[in-house]
């Protein structure tokens, strides 16, 4: 009998349908029940002749249909019949089925049905609005023919360069003005853009407009903003900046083009709200010092700003300007920005349950295929053109890949994956940089404890060419075979994954040097120039330096350690050094004492204030430079006072805080030649 932790969730009253597509593909009945997490009914034609099966299903639980092609249909009846449950789908059919390896790929089929049935959190969203106010910059009659075709429905003003001669239009039903972009900010329904050389028409303009006085610094606001100009565009990855249109001015295409897409601008809009993010946790700056910039380096399009709000100084992430490559997600130490579509842990709860079917069903040595809405479309053209997926190949689709962080890399190699593999355009996208550095981690981490496992990249526009890296991919025996549930943030996510694979390797190291900037590490303080100043513990946004309220202590917690740099930035004493590490000792998720000294007792009131050794250190220097105000032992020994019992004991003794030596009288020089000076020779 199997024990039921090492088969994947069952949910209860689930159905689970399995058609042979008109017995165009092999059904392993075995595989499919032992993996697919419910009640296992197959069909030959599910869609049509037996559709009776799919409704009779509909009222005893949740139901997971093997078929996406017929999706629309099978919800529309849903729908019809009142199914209050849930109702998903899996393509078994282009990604296991039609395939050279189809009679091997029950286990597959098995993983796909357990991973569609696994829930997805709701898309959040953030609201757009246009009222259809656009500015058009031109530098010749393209802008006012565009204008033309776009005046009946949004508020048009253009705004020419003045560098060509252009014929006014007999009426003026819109503006019509001279200036150049210097800069714009915003999005869709909010652009600012500021504007240099700023002059109206002359309403005398006969053969060609003429421009009265122009000015700089002028400022306009719009909600579409179009450029014609031919110039550099206006923002970074422009093409992603919704709102802005851009085209050459020759190019009749793109112009058609824009027509239909800025007529299509007007109204309410949501968008996905790609990063949640916690401003709480960001590791970029405390008083004024900068610490962690990863996200800030990586945002293709600028949608990432710094952002000091009171004590804690963080970074600002526009949802309106962000186009969702994850990047910021990817990199970000600390978990402060996360991808919300969907977040990693529900992404890693469906691998989970694809991996542990496959592996209940009976498959071996898995590779885990992460593509996009593209990859998508290949594997269906492999299957319907070529030899299809192999039977050992897990895909599954993600918004963006290049928001994968650590976990999502290093995770499925604990949970029974021979490799992963990331699927990318062969244009590499905007943001990719994120992800590959996090390969590059997740790569010696993994070299680190003596696995030959690494996340590979696959990087192409071709089926073919996919099927055939993937032929040549290596698969090794997996890892691990853990169990554990996605629980917490993507970093302890890692963690957990990084303990069951150093648990199943054999004789692992227990700390394994990392790549620059990683985001896990030591930070060693040379103690004997620490002087307990406890500036490090002030700045540090995840505790990995804290103080002890009770007694002069600074202790050290290496796996809070994000490797921001902002201890080091800020000691005085400049004695903190950065090592970027992973130790999976159990040491370092524990608090370890850096330094401790004993503290300064108030000889009047017993308070303990500083440290024993800063007082002695502050009178040794005092006596020995001589300073007047301490030359009389009495006045020392108020430095071994609490600061209470410090101005108490200075009234009570009647001591004048401004009080100094006599100074010395004002000598001229026949006073200095009459006091014994040197005769003039």
């Amino acid at each position: 009998m199997t024990h039921p932790a090492n088969t994947p969730a069952s949910p209860r009253g689930r159905t689970v349908f399995a058609c042979s597509c008109e017995d165009t593909m092999v059904l392993d009945e075995g595989a499919l029940a032992r993996g697919c997490g419910g009640r296992l009914r197959t069909a030959e034609q599910l869609c049509r002749a037996q559709l009776d099966r799919f409704m009779a299903a509909l009222g005893e639980g949740d139901v997971t249909v093997g078929c996406t092609q017929e999706a629309p249909l099978f919800r529309q009846e849903a729908e019809a019949a009142g199914h209050a449950g849930a109702l998903d789908f899996a393509n078994v059919r282009e990604q296991a089925g039609w395939s050279r390896e189809g009679a091997q790929a029950g286990p597959k089929m098995a993983a796909l049905l357990a991973a569609a049935a696994v829930p997805m959190p709701a898309t959040p969203l953030v609201p757009l609005e246009s009222q259809g106010v656009t500015l058009i910059l031109g530098r010749d009659e393209a802008a006012l023919d565009l204008a033309e075709r776009l005046k009946d429905r949004l508020d048009i003003t253009v705004l020419l360069t003045g560098e060509a001669e252009v014929a006014p239009r007999p009426q003026a039903e819109y503006p019509v003005l001279r200036g150049r972009a210097r800069s714009a900010t915003g999005w869709l329904g909010h652009f600012a853009v500021a504007i240099d050389g700023y002059a109206a028409a002359a309403p005398s303009s006969r053969a060609a407009y003429r421009w009265g006085a122009p000015r700089d610094g002028a400022a306009s606001e719009c909600d579409i903003l179009i450029d014609l100009t031919g110039r550099a565009p206006l923002f970074p990855t422009h093409e992603v900046r919704q709102g802005y249109l851009r085209a050459a001015p020759g190019d009749a295409v793109a112009l058609e083009r824009i027509t239909r897409e800025a007529g299509e601008l007007v109204g309410q809009f949501d968008k996905p709200r790609f990063i949640r993010f916690d401003a709480g946790l960001c590791a970029h700056s405390r008083n004024k010092r900068t610490g962690c910039t990863r996200c800030l380096d990586l945002c293709p399009t600028g949608a990432i700003t710094p952002s000091a709000k009171g004590h804690w100084d963080s970074v600002a992430i526009s949802a309106e300007i962000c186009a969702g490559c994850g990047a910021c997600a990817a990199i970000c130490p600390t978990g402060a920005a996360q991808y919300d579509l969907p977040p990693t842990d529900a992404v890693l709860r469906r691998i989970r349950a694809l991996l542990l079917a496959y592996r209940a069903a009976g498959g071996q040595a898995p590779t885990l295929l992460l593509h996009e809405a593209a990859g998508e479309a290949m594997i269906d053209a492999l299957s319907r053109h070529g030899p299809g997926l192999p039977a050992h190949v897990l895909p599954l689709r993600l918004h963006a890949v290049t928001a994968a962080d650590l976990a999502l890399l290093v995770a499925p190699f604990a949970w029974g994956a021979s490799d992963v593999q990331l699927l990318l355009p062969a244009r590499r996208p905007h943001g990719a940089e994120g992800v590959l550095r996090n390969v590059d981690y997740a790569e010696a981490a993994l070299a680190g404890l003596g696995l030959p496992h690494a996340p590979g990249v696959i990087e192409t526009d071709d089926p073919f060419t996919l099927a055939e890296m993937l032929a040549a991919a290596p698969r090794p025996a997996p890892a691990a075979r853990a169990e554990f549930l996605p629980l917490g943030a993507p970093r302890e996510i890692l963690r957990t994954a990084l303990s069951a694979l150093r648990a199943a390797a054999e004789a692992a190291p227990a700390v394994i040097p990392m790549p620059e900037a990683a985001p896990f590490g030591a930070a060693h303080v040379a103690v004997e120039g620490c002087t307990l100043c406890l500036a490090c513990t002030m700045v540090c946004p995840t505790g990995a330096f804290a103080a002890n309220p009770e007694r002069p202590e600074l202790s050290f917690l290496e796996d809070a350690c994000v490797q921001c740099g902002l201890c080091a930035n800020t000691c005085p004493e400049k004695v903190i050094s950065l090592e970027p590490r992973l130790d999976l000792r159990p040491e370092a998720a524990q608090r370890q004492v850096v330094k401790q000294e004993a503290p300064a007792i108030c000889p009047s009131c017993a308070k303990a204030f500083g440290t024993r050794a800063s007082i002695d250190r502050v009178k040794e220097r005092l006596r020995a430079g001589g300073h007047w105000m301490f030359t009389d032992p009495a006045r020392l020994a108020m430095l071994d006072l609490c600061e209470d019992c410090r101005v108490s004991a200075a009234t009570n003794s009647q001591i004048d805080p401004y009080a100094s030596t006599a100074r010395p009288r004002p000598m001229t020089t026949e006073d200095y030649l009459r006091e014994g000076g040197p005769e003039e020779g």
